[in-house]
């Protein structure tokens, strides 16, 4: 199958060939080093730097991540000229190990393993024992003088090659394996005999070749370039492209392939695979924490076939299992050593993959492990008085969106409650839901409105779009380090794994435990922080923040140059936000209190006015609630600044939507039905996000904004008779035109001096403006002249720029992102190049006419953290964002200013 090919043929009409795409490494040779993970992957990168630091690793080496493009640019088919540096490093290997691949008396077997430049775990294809055959498996049994376990080798090489290269549904061969121990009455695969294993191999083979039309490949070579082809296909497969958008990586990163000689750990009692951390991924406790399996392959600790056991002696009491301390010291011992080594040498927690051979030890991986949120600030935390790591690098390291975790309710100790059933604790958070058993259906129900619980015996990557559609994932197999697990962590999902005593019946859709038949669309409550499943819905409670959360928050706060804000429309928003360290508010939406019970009567009264006389009768109801309200955000944020956008949306919001109401409104204010009809139909509009809204609705009704400025007015002399001190910020939206906010600002400023003069009350105020037109980014310098603020509304601005409709642009939103048309939703991250160019320009044309104005950004990307980097670089002086972000924003501001320094 291999051949020499001329190296010299082209890759493709569009690249040039690599001089180097190979890279080799064993004990005292490696070509790569940590340095290299744009190239090698992460895997590839540390499994170098790990043999340079003289740590055992089975020799091998990877295909970068070069070829990937390469790869698909030749439409999915491995170019010839990469097969003759893959054969001279596999001839290397041979070299080193003593065995020659595809020999028949002494095979070398490889495992083959992608490895992108970000951890992905579970999401891209693994194939373990290639190289066997009919004849190689015999070879192998002589030489290991292990009959059974070259046919367990076999057999898994054929369930795993079958279903990623061939693409056969690997639940066909699990189900002859699991019929086989049932005929047998065996309750695990390590019961399985020789003959048994021979026969499983023959039927295996047979079922291939019926589910595929092809014949299982028995030259190790095809073998081989199938697997390595596998890998690089499996980085556009759905779950993969799910994974990356959700993690934010680029497509064009590719996967490397790793070939590696195979250890094994299924090779009796003295052998074990395991994973484990350097510290305790979900709590951040410095302690060595993992789980192994003896006599066992790697894919089967992560894929929860067989219930792992605790590595250390602590973890394992109680639990009646035998650690992996008590089954092999020695090779724990070594791993001990290994693992302190790491840690110090990345200066991080390691996710660590090994494996005891005959009772030595191997180790497969290293990377920096997936932790929670509250782990995460742990780690930090004590990293830096362990002095591992400076303050700065505390910061960097950690992910602002991962706080969100930290911000969102847990279950109420108080609350009663009926205990299920008890799993491992592996993703923390308190959740509710009903229960779906197949991700397709967490899908459907999410769309529909509805909170699920997603119920698997045990997650695959097939399953992400579902674990990201459900509050929560239950799995009754696996433990810590298992798919549904790790995943999990990463995503901030509350998680419970492995809970053996609740039956997943499928076929059914129900899960029974205790006596208790649950259906699909029951409800019931995870607790991920304890392992702890209730029947029903319990009651959550707000979250606390321990010590070391105030720590970072604190740290972040000394760097950032950006200070931030919240959108409080509601005291009680305000004053979580306040509790979150918001330093104002930075968008207060008037409409929103207009929908209160108690007032939305008076603002229909106000719309359906024939005249200004029955409008103002109108207002004066509603003078003493907003006066009310902004009173109470002053108090609250207690001289803190407070922008508070006048009225911006269409009448048309705020009237009865069918006859029936219209008839009940016509009743309760004593008016004409048909007149009232009339009045609702014409205030209809064909595009109202474009239409009679925001100042143009106070060009043709000031007395609206009159009204709301002098409750602004009111308010604040109130709070300044109590001895408080504000200056209080009144913001104009949907300016286009300099001319529109020239006339609204002496408007505005009249109405406060007017209630200064009655209350006999002196106060500083500021009159800004809501950029969200292009129109008044373009001509900013001369909207300037007119406003002592600018705050972008990066929300219509995005719509205005891009000609998109928030609302409706979700439907095929998600294939220009999948497409590379644009790198992100728009609305969730703002688009630098277009809107973020306006941005850009509004601020300096702005500037440029009051060197010292004040500018913001109060849509939601005021709380991602991508888009308050470029804010940072923008130069802008706050951002503003939902209360349950701040958090978020506090600490992206922080490694805004960092990143910013590294640059200059």
């Amino acid at each position: 199958m291999h051949q020499n090919v001329n190296t010299a043929e082209k890759a493709s009409s569009t690249s040039t060939i690599p001089q180097k795409f190979v890279y080799f490494f064993a004990a005292g040779e490696a070509e790569g080093n940590a340095g290299m993970k744009n190239i090698l992957g992460g895997k590839g990168a540390n499994l170098a730097e790990m043999t340079s630091l003289g740590i055992p690793v089975p020799p091998g080496f990877t295909i970068s991540t070069e070829i990937c493009a390469h790869f698909y640019e030749a439409g999915g088919k491995l170019p010839e000229w990469v097969r003759p540096a893959v054969t001279t490093a596999m001839a290397k290997v041979e070299a080193k190990i003593g065995k020659k691949f595809g020999d028949v008396n002494n095979p070398l077997l490889v495992s083959v393993r992608s490895g992108a430049r970000a951890s992905m775990p579970g999401m891209m294809d693994t194939i373990l024992n290639l190289g066997l055959n009919d004849q190689t498996v015999e070879g192998l049994a002589k030489s290991s003088n292990n009959p059974r376990f070259a046919w367990d080798s076999y057999r898994r090489f054929i369930q795993m090659y079958s279903d990623v290269v061939m693409g056969m549904n690997s639940s066909l061969l699990e189900v002859t394996l699991e019929d086989m121990k049932e005929d047998k009455h065996y309750k695990a695969d390590t019961e399985l005999t020789v003959d048994d294993l021979k026969l499983l191999v023959k039927k295996f083979k047979e079922l291939v070749h019926q589910m595929t039309g092809q014949s299982f490949p028995t030259d190790p070579w095809e073998q081989l370039w199938g697997a390595v082809s596998a890998v690089f296909h499996s980085w556009n497969t759905p779950r993969a492209i799910t994974y990356r958008e959700l993690h934010s990586i680029p497509a064009s990163w590719g996967t490397a392939v790793n070939v590696q000689s195979m250890v094994f750990g299924n090779m009796g009692d003295d052998s074990a695979t395991g994973v484990a951390f350097t510290r305790n991924p979900s709590t951040g406790e410095k302690a060595f924490y993992g789980e192994f399996l003896i006599n066992a392959q790697g894919e089967d600790v992560v894929a929860g076939i067989r219930t792992p056991q605790p590595i250390t002696k602590i973890a394992a009491q109680g639990s009646g299992m035998k650690s992996l301390e008590e089954a092999l010291p020695q090779a724990y011992s070594q791993l001990v050593d290994i693992y302190k080594k790491l840690e110090a040498h990345y200066r991080d927690m390691q996710d660590i993959e090994f494996t005891i051979e005959r009772g030595v030890l191997w180790m497969l991986q290293t990377r920096n492990g997936k932790r929670t949120a509250a782990a995460a600030l742990k780690i930090a935390c004590d990293m830096i008085d362990e002095k591992l790591i400076n303050q700065d690098e505390a910061l960097l390291r950690l992910d602002p969106g991962a706080l969100d975790q930290l911000l969102h309710p847990t279950l109420d100790p108080k609350a009663q409650k009926t205990l299920l059933a008890k799993g491992l604790p592996a993703s923390p958070g308190g959740v509710n839901g009903q229960i779906v058993f197949t991700s397709e259906e967490a899908v459907e129900w999410k769309e529909q409105g509805k909170k699920v619980i997603l119920v698997r015996v045990e997650t695959s990557p097939e399953d992400i779009a579902g674990m990201v559609a459900a509050q929560g994932i239950f799995t009754t197999r696996g433990g810590m380090t298992s798919h549904a697990a790790v995943v999990a962590r990463g995503m901030g999902k509350c998680c419970v794994a492995g809970c053996g005593e609740v039956e997943v019946d499928y076929r059914t859709e129900t899960m029974k435990v205790k006596g208790y038949v649950l259906k699909k669309g029951d409800v019931i409550t995870l607790d991920g922080s304890t392992g702890e499943v209730y029947l029903g819905e319990v009651k959550t409670i707000e979250p606390k923040l321990d010590g070391n959360f105030e720590r970072i928050m604190k740290i972040a706060d000394q760097v950032r140059k950006l200070k931030v804000r919240t959108n409080a429309d509601t005291p009680k928003d305000a004053q979580t936000a306040r509790n979150f360290g918001a330093e104002g508010i930075g968008l207060c939406r008037t409409e929103h209190m207009f929908f209160g019970a108690d007032r939305i009567d008076a603002v229909r009264e106000m719309i359906i006015a024939d005249n200004k006389s029955d409008r103002e009768k109108a207002l004066v109801k509603l003078l003493p609630m907003q006066r009310d309200d902004f009173y109470q955000l002053f108090k609250i944020m207690d001289g803190l600044p407070v922008t508070i956008r006048l009225l911006d949306p269409p009448l048309h919001e705020f009237v009865p939507h069918t006859d029936e109401e219209t008839k009940e409104l016509a009743k309760r204010l004593g008016t004409d039905y048909e007149r009232l009809r009339a009045k609702v139909k014409s205030l209809h509009e064909f595009n109202p996000m474009l239409g009679h809204r925001g100042c143009r609705l106070a060009i043709t009704f000031p007395e609206i904004y009159q009204m709301q400025v002098r409750a602004i007015a009111e308010a604040a002399c109130m709070l300044i008779g109590e001895g408080k001190k504000l200056v209080p910020e009144i913001m104009i939206p949907l300016v286009a035109t300099d001319k529109e906010l020239d006339i609204l600002r002496v408007s505005a400023i009249n109405e406060v001096k007017k209630v200064q003069q009655e209350k006999g009350v002196k106060f500083d105020y500021l009159v800004g403006t809501m950029i969200e037109l292009p129109r008044a980014a373009i001509t900013a310098d001369a909207i300037a002249e007119y406003a002592d603020f600018f705050s972008f509304g990066t929300n219509d601005l995005t719509q205005t720029t891009l000609g998109l409709s928030r609302d409706d642009s979700g439907r095929f939103l998600g294939s220009y992102v999948s497409s590379g048309i644009l790198p992100k939703d728009p609305f969730m991250s703002i688009d630098q190049t277009g809107v973020g160019s306006l941005v850009k320009m509004g601020t300096e044309l702005g500037r440029r006419t009051k060197p010292d104005l004040k500018v913001g950004v109060c849509g939601e990307h005021g709380g991602d953290p991508e888009s308050i980097e470029f804010f940072h670089k923008v130069g802008l002086d706050y951002v503003s964002c939902s209360p349950f972000r701040v958090p978020i924003a506090r600490l992206a501001a922080a490694r805004a200013a960092l990143l910013g320094k590294k640059l200059h």
